[in-house]
């Protein structure tokens, strides 16, 4: 077996939604979170607000429209 299971996980994990992707992730859309007008992530990136939990361990984070901290903007998109 030797590594090729936690290989996997590991590319499973750098799969899912963290917000700061490479290509500019939105984040997951679920139902009680989009209620609050709020995206899931694994944890808010630069820029969003946190709100509540999604699924007991992703984060529901809103987007931030004013005082925007300078980390918040997408270096690929200038």
């Amino acid at each position: 077996m030797g590594l090729y299971l936690p290989g996997l996980l590991f590319f499973l994990a750098i799969s899912l939604p963290s917000g700061n992707a490479m290509f500019g992730n939105d984040g997951v859309e679920i139902r009680g979170c989009t209620v609050l007008t709020g995206r899931c992530f694994l944890g808010c990136p630069p820029g969003w607000q946190w709100l509540a939990f999604c699924r007991n361990f992703m984060s529901c984070c809103k987007k931030l429209t004013v005082h925007l901290p300078p980390q918040a903007e997408d270096p690929w998109i200038t």
